[in-house]
């Protein structure tokens, strides 16, 4: 086989699921935001604050939506933006929610996106687009109880686990002036390990060989049914991985997963049935490789 796993794994992008939104502001202001006031104390915009802030994990080599919100202060008019500048080894791909009071545009070579409050076109009593927990809320509350999406490409080769730099938010008016600031967290995920051996459904010995792939240099553990260990191997380099159970599984049904782990991420196989026929010293494996050898 010419290519690694690694390399056919991550050839092409698909849309990845993303924890978004961690539910905890950033605490801490950033360089710029605690430079001082936007304006002064006499009625002018309020001081910078640090209040957006979104989280995701993404795969290498995938999109993932970062879902950007946290904005609770005063209303912005027609022409004001809210723009992502994307993290270290990233690009904005989208911005999808381009519809009603809301105009959207990605940076050519999607080093950012950006959301335009163009006006609200819905009329009185109507959800204003974008007010996803008050279909109420005034009209002129542009950003105010909202969130919006931008989709993230993380590069293939990308370390699972790191934590990427430089993952900007910030909120200007009409004017250009900054109203917000905030940091988004865009962690890189792991992809998830595969369990192609045991078969499901097929009678197996008390200590079936399991095997599978995952990412290379990641720990896999495999798991039973009640969350014990069954057995647990490190990915070689080509992304392949196989172990034994140390101890007799019990007869009967049961069930394996396999879960990866690298550099503080994990990341699990879809499950699969398994049916113990006996115990490793009466009932041979009746799963073998093609050199006859126990799988």
């Amino acid at each position: 086989m010419s290519r690694s796993w690694k390399t056919t794994t991550f050839a092409s992008l698909a849309v990845a699921g993303a924890m978004v939104m961690s539910g905890t502001a950033h605490g801490g202001e950033s360089a710029a935001g605690s430079a001082g006031s936007a304006g002064s104390a006499g009625g002018g915009p309020r001081p910078v604050g640090r209040d957006l802030w979104a989280s995701a994990t993404i795969e290498p080599g995938r999109e993932g939506v970062v879902q950007v919100g946290g904005y609770d202060g005063a209303a912005l008019k027609e022409g004001s933006t809210l723009t992502l500048t994307a993290p270290a080894q990233t690009r904005v791909t989208g911005v999808p929610f381009a519809a009603g009071a809301y105009r959207a545009s990605v940076a050519l070579g999607g080093g950012s996106g950006t959301y335009t409050f163009v006006g609200a076109t819905a009329s009185a009593g109507e959800p204003v687009p974008g007010a996803a927990t008050e279909p109420d809320a005034a009209v002129g509350e542009a950003w105010k109880g909202r969130t919006f999406p931008f989709v993230l490409s993380v590069r293939p080769d990308a370390e699972p686990g790191t934590r990427l730099p430089d993952c900007t938010l910030v909120l200007r008016d009409a004017k250009g002036t900054v109203r917000e600031r905030g940091t988004c967290t865009v962690t890189v995920g792991l992809p998830a390990p595969t369990l192609s051996r045991p078969h499901s459904g097929v009678p197996l010995s008390a200590s079936p060989r399991a095997s599978g792939t995952a990412y290379p240099g990641a720990q896999v553990t495999v798991r039973d049914a009640a969350e014990k260990e069954v057995c647990a191997t490190t990915a070689a380099p080509d992304g392949t991985w196989s172990c034994v159970p140390g101890l007799a599984l019990k007869a009967g049904p049961g069930r394996l997963q396999a879960t990866a782990t690298l550099n503080g991420v994990s990341a699990t196989s879809e499950q699969i049935n398994i049916t113990v026929a006996g115990s490793a010293a009466a009932q041979p494996d009746t799963v073998s490789d093609s050199g006859g050898d126990p799988l």
